[in-house]
C-alpha cells in the first residue's frame, strides 16, 4: 500500500453499529412512522427555536455524501427581522410574476388543490429561515476555480438529510423555491461561486395550522423489487 499523500488519503477504521434484525426492523418501521407525519407546513408560530437545535441539524446536513467528498453546499440561517422581511418581498415579487403568467396552466392546475399563492407571509412570521446554496465552483486561494461535482445530487442530498433531522427534532418546515432565486444571493451577501437552491421556512406550527388532505402514494407505487 502506498504511504498516504494527497492522491492516497490515510484511511481509519469504520465506525459502525450493527443491530440484530428485529432492532432493526423496529427502527425501520418507527422512523418511517416518524418521517410519515412530517407535513410541509405554511402556518408558523413566531415562537424561538431553542439554542442549539439549529446547529445540530446542520451537523446531520453536513454528512451527507457527496460528488468527491467535495461537500459542495452551504447553508445560511436567518433570524433577523428585517433580513427575513426584505426576503418575503423579493420572493413574492417573484411569485407575482410566477402566479399572474409565467406558470403554464398546468403547473397551476396542479398547485391549486394545496391553496398555495404569492403570498408568503410564512417567511417573516417563522423564527428561521434556512437559505442552502449550492457551490457551482470552488475558489482557491489564489481565487482559481476548482471544479465541483454533481453538485445538484449533493446538494439535495444534504436538503433532505436536513428536513429530516427538523422533523425528528420537532419542529416543521417548509421547501420554498421561488424561481428566480438569484435575490438570495443578493440579499445574503454570498458570492457569485454559490446558486441559491432552496430556502427552508423552519419552525413550530402555528395553533391554528392546518394542511391539505392529501395522502401519499403506497409502497407498492413508488418501489420496485427484482
Amino acid at each position: 500500500m502506498p504511504p498516504p499523500d494527497s492522491n492516497h488519503p490515510a484511511h481509519v477504521p469504520l465506525s459502525w453499529v450493527e443491530h440484530p434484525p428485529e432492532v432493526m426492523r423496529t427502527r425501520a418501521e418507527a422512523f418511517a412512522s416518524e418521517m410519515g407525519r412530517r407535513r410541509t407546513v405554511r402556518q408558523f408560530a413566531d415562537r424561538p427555536i431553542p439554542p442549539g437545535v439549529l446547529e445540530a441539524c446542520l451537523r446531520a446536513a453536513g454528512s451527507a455524501p457527496s460528488g468527491a467528498n467535495l461537500q459542495p453546499w452551504h447553508f445560511v440561517v436567518v433570524t433577523d427581522a428585517d433580513r427575513k422581511r426584505r426576503i418575503r418581498a423579493a420572493a413574492e415579487e417573484e411569485e407575482r410574476s410566477f402566479y399572474g403568467g409565467r406558470a403554464p396552466a398546468e403547473w397551476l392546475e396542479a398547485l391549486a388543490p394545496l391553496g398555495t399563492d404569492d403570498q408568503k407571509p410564512f417567511l417573516e412570521t417563522a423564527p428561521a429561515l434556512i437559505a442552502v446554496f449550492g457551490e457551482r465552483y470552488g475558489l482557491g486561494p489564489d481565487g482559481r476555480k476548482l471544479k465541483r461535482y454533481y453538485v445538484d445530487e449533493s446538494v439535495g442530498l444534504a436538503t433532505g438529510l436536513l428536513i429530516a433531522a427538523l422533523h425528528h427534532a420537532g419542529l416543521a418546515t417548509l421547501t420554498h423555491t421561488p424561481s428566480p432565486m438569484g435575490f438570495l444571493r443578493d440579499l445574503l451577501g454570498r458570492g457569485e461561486h454559490e446558486r441559491p437552491f432552496v430556502l427552508l421556512v423552519v419552525g413550530y406550527p402555528a395553533p391554528e395550522a392546518t394542511v391539505p388532505a392529501i395522502g401519499r402514494k403506497p409502497l407498492r407505487a413508488i418501489a420496485t423489487f427484482l
